[in-house]
């Protein structure tokens, strides 16, 4: 078991904790991860489940629906983060789980779909996706997978956490009280 990197606010049991590092790594809070198998998880023929769309023939965006790739994300800042390069299907439940974007540094990172809001679908002239949980910046520590043509139950995991995390940790402000 790996060390907890937070430190209790006061000196008594069940003291509210506070992280000492970056909570969005580190996974403290609502970036804590299960560590779950390093393995992909498969689908009944024993394919690995999610997958980019490069490497799943049979899968595509039916005509007339908008395609995302291409399109610039647009962070919480309001900066864009990179830009959609590929759709990362699900093989058991056909839907898109993940977007991959190409950051301007080059690098590739997974977003989930469920957190990207894409107005109008594109249709009237939208050109770009937001996600409101990270910064532009933030999207260089998104955890990677090891591979580029699936994703394990451990990586997606801790993928999914980063981003919850970004709801509270991606600002100063996000960790304030409201009122």
């Amino acid at each position: 078991m790996s060390e907890l990197k937070a430190t209790p606010v006061d000196h008594y049991n069940g003291s509210p904790l506070v992280p000492t590092g970056n909570p969005m790594i580190d996974g403290v809070g609502p970036a804590a991860w299960a560590n779950r198998a390093d393995v992909a998880d498969l689908t009944v023929r024993g394919e690995p489940k999610i997958v980019p769309m490069r490497v799943a023939p049979g899968y595509t965006i039916a005509a007339g629906d908008p395609d995302p790739r291409g399109l610039p994300v647009k962070a919480c800042d309001g900066n864009i983060a990179g830009t959609i390069v590929d759709l990362w299907v699900n093989r058991s439940e056909p839907q898109v789980s993940f977007y991959e974007v190409q950051l301007t540094s080059g690098a590739r990172k997974l977003l989930p779909a469920a957190l990207v809001q894409w107005p109008h679908f594109g249709l009237w002239g939208n050109d770009h996706v937001i996600v409101k949980a990270i910064t532009a910046a933030q999207f260089a520590d998104v955890p990677t997978t090891k591979r580029d043509d699936r994703i394990t139950l451990l990586e997606e995991d801790k993928i999914m956490a980063y981003y919850a995390g970004g709801h509270l940790y991606a600002t100063p402000s996000r960790a304030e009280p409201i009122i």
